[in-house]
């Protein structure tokens, strides 16, 4: 007689009424970037919470009930529970003091909309591939913080990004795993009677719907979609499985999702927000839905809707790399809007018109190019990423200066709590002042480190953060040498790899070409010499994923792994599987020195090197993206110089000799050199020159702030403006933009006389011209003298422009004079131009129109 089971049950603990808040905690990310709140659940269980990959969720429902008694019963744990549950009601207090409450008081329901495909928010969730999720992550955990009124759009995506594995070949093989949701801190998003939210967008030939569901993070809510619902069919419900997966119609499915599903889902969940956030361009459709509200809705026109919803976006590009900006061709784009163009009340080749950009090979509907077309504000993320995007799309603002193009730029930040390592953190408690948390972006706060004595600091350091980054790199490795079969031996040798006090260098980083992961290996017996010193001892982890298409950014992960196969290179060149947060957080902590050497300019910004300085070490970078505003030489070192190269190769070979150079001469020697007591004192100055200077500028406090002062709180004004009177300054830009284009054809200027061929410095020269309006009025029309430098590629650098008093001319037209004077000497270029003008304009460029003298 055979044995019948009638079933299985799942059984959890419970958990005893002194510490049932645990279950509370667990669905609000706050505890993510409290490592007091952390240790709750750590601490009843270590091996547990490691394995859990540090989910409080899955950890309640998997650790011990006797475990959980034990802990409700202990006096110790309890007065740490009640102490982080008086931190967590203070902070989620509804009336707390915020920065935001003081300084926008009257703000406070003014809702700020943040869209973006990917959010990495914590390891255990994961739904993000790289810099801009881990950016977007920071970026809501630092709203929260300062109270601002915001919510986050995105996917939640099934399968999430690829779990990574380096077979016995050092292939990158893609695992796609399904995220079970009941693990997850994650519940179903409920619209203002309570329901579940479930919103629908209409694809080609069928109706696709998706569950929208909620992660809190401290404050705020933020809302992911999910196609795989019953109602889809079976291909539909897997739309959203994976990010930045499948061909463009799947890619082009997801964006029309995100963009135009996201607008309906926040309605639908009953925000209305007052400023829309587009990071990077895979949300734009959301315009297209905006813009289709106001036309069906409220009676507009399409240019007038256009004006109303672009008057409150904010458009943030991330790449200057051309193939990190989707386009689709525009078969597929009609495919997908061949009913939408009706709705807004244009033609198709109006509507493909609007996002039209030339790639090279022909014209395609480019997401950044609608994203710019629908947004009032734009932004690149650091001071090179500004100037490299003003020239990448200086076409969309036809003779306007480069620097005059309307892209501005915000650096990026990382969020302090997310990323200090707690020991560094309970050693800044002790030295910086008692509020230096709540003052993370104010450089007085960072100047207390020089106060902190050599011993602590390199104590902290090397044995905590480095021991702990050795005990757990090995332990990664040894993992992955038993699945790939290995034998004993092998896996003792494992064991000890990485020397201790080995000068260690850190690369982790997405795996793209233009990073140039291999640029270490460029001159591979050079590389031998300086990883093979027996004096001097160095030694170099990689980590990191490439995209599963990209075979390129494959083959360097090979090239690595293999090279750390060799004898010469084995247990000092180290590659990492499976790179994330978790992996992240031990390098930046536990290296010696981070390097980046990334193409110069693809950079846009780059964040892991901005939190290797918040806890202590140095940068060895290009100086591209964020670096160039940090280095002052005392800080950390730079790679190469800020300037362009004939070809690849030659920029190659010379990052890579300033790359041996600098490291032989400067880095090693300094590491080594110790005192009587073996503390490197001055490699600890570098340290907390690096911390004192990148603490407090690169932290996403400063960053917020500026995106709130600079962008969301203008966004907001003119958006309440434009919409006012139902919509009258929208309806009257509209109109006059129209009449001011077709118009402009008859605008002529000319300059009279000749300008004179040399001044000296603080001499004014006097400039006349005449000025033909045409159809326009005068008052239509800014007349201005523009002056600046022109660089070797005839970009003219710092322009000033200033203006031109115009008077009527009894022959006919109007006399615009005016003056400048030179304040430095060399070659001065000088030009007059006319341009639209309208006291309501947001940017006094935004038309892209401009007539030369």
């Amino acid at each position: 007689m055979s044995i019948n089971w009638i079933g299985k049950l799942s059984v959890f603990p419970r958990l005893p009424k002194e510490i049932e808040r645990l279950q509370e905690l667990a669905y609000n990310l706050w505890w993510s970037w409290n490592p007091d709140a952390q240790d709750l659940y750590a601490s009843i269980d270590p091996e547990l919470w490691k394995r859990t990959n540090q989910n409080p969720v899955k950890f309640l429902r998997e650790v011990g009930q006797q475990q959980i008694a034990q802990a409700a019963q202990d006096p110790d744990y309890l007065g740490r529970y009640r102490a982080v549950f008086a931190a967590f009601d203070a902070y989620m207090d509804p009336q707390a003091d915020t920065w935001f409450r003081r300084t926008f008081p009257d703000k406070q329901d003014q809702i700020i909309a943040y869209f973006s495909a990917e959010f990495g928010l914590h390891e255990s969730l994961p739904i993000y591939s790289g810099g801009l999720g881990i950016l977007s992550g920071d970026h809501c955990k630092e709203v929260s913080d300062l109270g601002l009124p915001f919510v986050g759009m995105g996917f939640l995506y099934p399968q999430g990004y690829f779990t990574q594995r380096i077979n016995a070949n050092g292939d990158q093989e893609a695992i796609y795993e399904k995220i079970d949701f009941a693990e997850e801190p994650v519940t179903p998003a409920l619209d203002p009677e309570g329901n579940e939210v479930l919103i629908q967008v209409n694809l080609p030939g069928r109706t696709v719907y998706a569950k929208i569901w909620k992660i809190q993070v401290g404050r705020i809510p933020v809302y992911l979609m999910d196609t795989d619902v019953e109602r889809n069919a079976p291909q539909d419900r897997e739309l959203s499985a994976r990010l930045y997966g499948g061909d463009h119609e799947i890619r082009i499915s997801q964006e029309y999702i995100l963009g135009i599903g996201g607008v309906r889902a926040l309605r639908a969940l009953g925000y209305d927000p007052k400023v829309w956030h587009m990071n990077e361009g895979h949300s734009a459709f959301l315009g297209l839905e905006r813009v289709r509200e106001l036309v069906q809705e409220q009676g507009l026109t399409f240019d007038e809707a256009v004006e109303a919803a672009r008057a409150s976006a904010l458009f943030t590009t991330h790449t200057p790399v051309p193939a990190g900006h989707d386009a689709f061709g525009f078969e597929l784009v009609e495919k997908f809007f061949w009913q939408f163009w009706t709705q807004l009340g244009i033609s198709r080749e109006q509507f493909l018109a609007l996002a039209s950009h030339d790639q090279g090979w022909g014209p395609q509907f480019s997401m950044t190019v609608l994203a710019f077309r629908l947004s009032a504000y734009h932004n690149g993320v650091s001071e090179l990423h500004g100037h490299v995007s003003r020239r990448m799309w200086a076409s969309l603002w036809p003779d306007t200066p480069v620097e005059q193009v309307p892209i501005g730029h915000i650096t990026n930040g990382v969020h302090t709590g997310s990323w200090l390592a707690p020991e560094l953190r309970a050693l800044y408690d002790r030295y910086l002042p008692n509020d230096w948390l709540a003052e993370v972006d104010s450089p007085e706060v960072w100047e207390e480190v020089g106060s902190i004595p050599d011993e602590e600091l390199w104590d902290v350091h090397e044995r905590q953060r480095k021991g702990q980054l050795v005990a757990f790199v090995r332990e990664r490795i040894q993992q992955q040498y038993r699945r790939h079969g290995e034998g004993p031996l092998r896996l003792e040798r494992a064991d000890t790899v990485l020397h201790p006090q080995a000068l260690t260098i850190g690369f982790a980083r997405r795996f793209a070409t233009y990073k140039r992961a291999t640029l270490f290996f460029h001159d591979m017996e050079r590389a031998k010499r300086i990883l093979n010193d027996p004096e001097r001892p160095v030694q170099i982890i990689f980590s990191g994923k490439a995209h599963p298409k990209d075979e390129p950014g494959k083959a360097l992960i090979r090239q690595i792994y293999q090279i750390s196969q060799q004898p010469e290179f084995e247990g000092r060149v180290l590659f990492l599987e499976n790179y994330d947060m978790n992996i992240a957080r031990h390098l930046i902590a536990g290296v010696d020195i981070w390097l980046n050497n990334p193409r110069r300019p693809y950079e846009a910004s780059g964040t892991s090197g901005q939190k290797a300085a918040l806890c202590g070490v140095p940068n060895f970078s290009v100086l591209d993206g964020w670096w160039p505003e940090a280095y002052d030489g005392t800080n950390g070192w730079a790679i190469g110089e800020e300037r362009e190269y004939k070809d690849q190769a030659t920029q190659d070979e010379a990052d890579a000799l300033s790359l041996y150079t600098t490291l032989e001469e400067e880095i090693i020697p300094l590491f080594f050199q110790r005192d009587a007591d073996g503390i490197p004192r001055g490699w600890l100055e570098r340290m907390r020159n690096s911390v004192r200077t990148c603490a407090p500028r690169f932290s996403t406090r400063r960053m917020v702030k500026e995106y709130t002062t600079t962008y969301y709180m203008p966004a907001g004004e003119t958006g309440a403006r434009y919409a006012a009177d139902h919509f009258a300054l929208a309806r009257e830009m509209a109109a006059w933009k129209a009449r001011v284009r077709q118009a402009w054809p008859s605008v002529q200027l000319r300059v009279e006389g000749e300008l004179p061929t040399q001044t000296v410095v603080g001499e004014p020269v006097e400039v006349t011209a005449r000025l033909l309006p045409g159809s326009l009025e005068p008052s239509e029309l800014a007349v201005e003298i523009v002056i600046g430098h022109l660089d070797e590629e005839g970009v003219l650098l710092d322009p000033v422009a200033i203006p031109m008093e115009c008077s009527p001319d009894p022959g006919g037209g109007l006399v615009c004079c005016g003056a400048f004077v030179a304040e430095d000497s060399g070659q001065l270029t000088v030009g007059v131009r006319a341009r639209p003008h309208h006291p309501a304009l947001i940017h006094p460029y935004e038309m892209g129109l401009n007539r030369w003298a």
